[in-house]
């Protein structure tokens, strides 16, 4: 059975690039969480103060294009450690 310490360096690097990508990635699913918890939020603020709607409505959409700017950021990184990983060539030209 052949272990990890025992595994092909190149593979490691690799494999700890995948694991980058899969955190990266978990942002999207947080960013889902927060942008749908603004959402309500704001929902039961128009609710209880209508006639503050306006404003909490611009607030809103700028709190959701943050959130959503977060988890495009995740993306691009995962995208980054997948197919454009900068240790690659650095590791390939020390070995």
């Amino acid at each position: 059975m052949q272990t990890i310490m025992s595994a092909d360096p190149l593979a490691l690097v690799i494999m700890s690039a995948h694991f980058a990508a899969v955190i990266a990635l978990l942002n999207g699913v947080l960013t889902t969480i927060g942008q749908g918890k603004i959402a309500a939020t704001a929902v039961e603020s128009i609710a209880r103060q209508p006639e503050a709607a306006g404003t909490i409505r611009t607030t809103m959409i700028i709190g959701l294009a943050m959130a959503e700017t977060s988890g495009i950021y995740g993306l691009l990184i995962a995208f980054i450690m997948l197919f454009a990983n900068p240790l690659i060539p650095i590791f390939l030209a020390n070995f």
